[in-house]
């Protein structure tokens, strides 16, 4: 049977068809088993995400097999199956395989070499394992599909730039400090990108948390989410001595950190530097703090710089990371081809085998007295004759499938050997 995947994703179909067609789990369960009972597919895993809805399938008729799953899954989502079919793709065989090591490898991600997608992956192979509608070909696939991602992220820096505005400010604060386990944070304003880096931040070894903002509850809720402290809005100046890194996002209209507050925490700091992180538009901390001895402070423009330099890393590292992946497509391919045909070659072995040995002992029966060295010249020269012959068939069905063409060579061999008849 094909192997093959159908989908959508961020390329192909608008957020609004994304979220309309996005399956929870219990869900995704039910769909698995629907599907999987009209016969259509030998195999079957459904990955749902925020950026792709995709099939993977071993069927005898891929076209069917996908028109039958995405039908489902418009029934169960209430969406118009006519409004899908012109965002759908659809793989098969080897651009199957390719597709699926991009995936896993975050080489097909809307934001290359994020590595969410490859624990969403697992995740829905675990799914569909546990609905018992995984095979050999998919445990196969998925399998090697983590093996090439696993080995994306180990042998090239894929993953190592950042590329999003909060963690580029931790790149940074790394750079400024000799390593940021035990440096005091503080969050002025409770905005979002201001909390992820806070918690990027953590996962460093930053700590302990300080959090101030101009209404109190906002700040309680944000400290206590960040296992932090809530500061009073007028404790700003101290807060800031008292603090290592401190990242603005206030909403503010005007300048909430000024140059005069500045210069009065960094007196009793004794040189030590303040690293300032201003993600607010219009900008929170004024212009000229930057400008104080010991004092580093980074805008929203400047975080944009290192991620679109990040983004230009992540793609050159990427170059490397399609040819790692499509010299295991190959690999993969040789390994599948190969597995078609063992069956026939197993066969063809019997066949001879069983020949071989009916053979040998009618003429042991004319040599009543012959001696143990007969026989066993009998069985070896018997041997060598059955492996000479089986070298050419074994070696052309091994290469024709690995060229696609195994199926009929395997009709073939077994029509010409008789496979499937009494010898």
């Amino acid at each position: 049977m094909p192997l093959f995947v159908a989908g959508i994703n961020h390329r192909t179909a608008p957020v609004a068809v994304r979220e309309q067609l996005a399956v929870e789990e219990d869900k995704l369960r039910e769909l698995l088993r629907d599907v999987q009972a009209t016969g259509v597919t030998g195999e079957l895993v459904i990955l749902s995400t925020c950026n792709r809805v995709e099939v993977y399938g071993v069927a005898d008729a891929p076209g069917e097999a996908r028109a039958v799953a995405f039908r489902h899954l418009c029934r169960h989502r209430g969406v118009a199956e006519a409004s899908l079919e012109p965002m759908l793709y659809v793989h098969v065989e080897a651009d199957a395989v390719r597709h699926a090591f991009r995936v896993a490898a975050s080489l097909d991600s809307m934001m290359i070499g994020e590595p969410q997608i490859l624990g969403q992956m697992k995740d829905a192979f675990a799914v569909a394992q546990a609905c018992e509608t995984v095979g050999p070909t998919l445990h196969v696939l998925f399998t090697q599909a983590f093996n090439v991602a696993k080995r994306v992220r180990t042998e090239t820096e894929i993953g190592r730039h950042a590329v999003s505005v909060s963690f580029a400010a931790v790149e940074l604060a790394k750079k400024i400090f000799d390593g940021l386990g035990g440096r005091a944070v503080l969050l002025v304003g409770a905005g979002k990108m201001s909390e992820l880096a806070a918690k990027h931040l953590v996962e460093q070894g930053a700590y302990p948390i300080y959090v101030t903002n101009r209404t109190w509850a906002r700040a309680q809720e944000l400290a206590r989410a960040l296992s932090g402290t809530p500061v009073p809005w007028d404790d700003l100046g101290p807060a800031m001595a008292g603090a290592d890194i401190v990242i603005t996002s206030t909403g503010a209209a005007g300048h909430v950190v000024t140059r005069g507050s500045v210069q009065q925490a960094m007196a009793g700091r004794r040189s030590r530097p303040l690293f300032f992180i201003d993600i607010a538009v219009p900008r929170d901390v004024e212009p000229s703090v930057g400008t104080l001895p010991g004092v580093y402070c980074y805008d929203i423009d400047d975080l944009r710089q290192v991620v679109d330099a990040n983004i230009r890393e992540r793609r050159r590292e990427a170059q490397r990371a399609e040819a790692l992946a499509e010299r295991e497509v190959a690999k993969f391919l040789a390994r599948l081809g190969d597995a078609e045909v063992v069956p026939t070659i197993v066969s063809l072995r019997e066949r001879l085998e069983t020949i071989r040995v009916a053979e040998v002992r009618k003429a042991l029966a004319r040599l009543p007295g012959a001696p143990p060295e007969t026989r066993e010249a009998l069985e070896a020269v018997s041997t060598a004759i059955i492996n000479k012959v089986l070298h050419a068939p074994i070696t052309k069905l091994r290469e024709s499938s690995r060229a696609g063409a195994g199926r009929s060579w395997t009709d073939v061999v077994s029509e010409l050997f008789g496979l499937g008849r009494k010898p």
